[in-house]
């Protein structure tokens, strides 16, 4: 074996071995990518999702409000007296200040889900790649005691 021969030898490994890392270096960053494109469309699914529940939400809300206040237009277009004209109103408004109390809340939890729920695949993404990289690391730092 020559020099020429010995060397080009050297080289051909360096560069095999130089591809094999690059190509698992490729691979590593195409799964990381693919599956922080999966996570997001899990999460922009699950968004989806949220904010069909709150327009339902909110469309049944106005619909109960408007037939509360339809209710009330009947109710006073019947009174027979001028106080029962006068309580009719007093009620309606103590009821639906009651309602619009609860509808609120109904609101402000449903708000609270759709934000968790779009958030859960990001944050299991993050909980597994921060997993994976401390297992890297401890796969690949030395051990403390054999230094």
């Amino acid at each position: 074996m020559t020099l020429d021969t010995a060397f080009s030898e050297a080289v051909r490994e360096l560069a095999e071995k130089s591809v094999d890392q690059t190509r698992e270096a490729y691979d590593r960053a195409k799964d990381s990518f693919e599956a922080a494109v999966d996570t997001m469309a899990r999460s922009f699914d699950a968004l989806g999702q949220g904010a069909a529940a709150l327009n339902r939400k909110v469309i049944e809300i106005a619909q109960e409000n408007v037939s509360s206040g339809f209710d009330l237009a009947k109710s006073l277009a019947t009174a027979r007296t001028l106080a029962e004209m006068v309580e009719l109103p007093a009620t309606y408004w103590r009821k639906q200040l009651n309602a619009l109390s609860a509808q609120a809340e109904e609101v402000r939890t449903l708000s609270t889900k759709v934000a968790a729920d779009m958030v859960a695949p990001i944050n299991a993404h993050l909980t597994r790649s921060i997993e994976q990289l401390a297992g890297a690391n401890i796969a690949v730092q030395p051990d403390s005691k054999s230094r």
